[in-house]
């Protein structure tokens, strides 16, 4: 039986998905492909998984890396199971191109070449956005490229993961922040919230 529940986040309504072994969904409402893979058959009724899963994007959320991820079951291909568990690999607060990722896929198939495009199709098709952060995967030069949520979401989860999406550049890229500008940027907000 799959369960769901909502979970309001300060991006967007979300909706969760979870079966008795992990979660097999989560959707900004009205992102492409919402739902697409959840059974007419569900019922409305947080879960043990579900309440872990709402658990960890309250500290997401917060601006924290969870130290936990809730147990996952996504439905999909074994070609989509190696993507999204490299996905699952990339540090909180760094990304990773489409190419390196199909560099990985193929090592981990023994083959000499991976292509980039099906690794796209692969991160485009994740069911469970933000846990599985598809929004870390950028293009070549660190360009922002297509996110199921909206690319303004996929902007706003890089920047509370401290990711510099501009890099000094004028385009829009990615690159970490400092210590020292995240210090800043905090110090920035508090004043503000001072005089206010």
């Amino acid at each position: 039986m799959i369960y769901t529940c909502k979970y309001k986040s300060p991006i967007g309504n979300i909706l969760l998905a979870a079966d008795e072994i992990g979660l097999t969904g989560l959707w900004f409402e009205g992102q492409k492909h919402f739902a697409n893979t959840l059974s007419d058959e569900h019922i409305s009724q947080e879960t043990k998984i579900l309440t872990e899963a709402k658990k960890w994007l309250d500290i997401y959320f917060s601006g924290k890396e969870p130290e936990f991820t809730p147990p996952l079951n996504p439905e999909g291909t074994e070609f989509r199971h190696n993507v999204w568990q490299i996905l699952l690999q990339i540090p909180y607060g760094q990304t990773i191109t489409y190419g390196e990722i199909a560099r990985k896929v193929a090592e981990m198939k023994n083959t000499s070449y991976m292509s980039a495009q099906a690794v796209g199709g692969a991160v485009g098709h994740n069911e469970i956005s933000v846990i599985i952060p598809c929004h870390r995967v950028v293009g070549t030069n660190g360009s922002l490229t297509g996110y199921a949520g909206g690319i303004d979401k996929k902007i706003a989860l890089l920047e509370l993961e401290h990711i510099d999406i501009n890099a000094g550049t004028g385009k829009k890229t990615c690159r970490r922040k400092s210590d020292e500008e995240q210090i800043k940027e905090v110090a920035v907000k508090y004043v503000c919230r001072l005089h206010m």
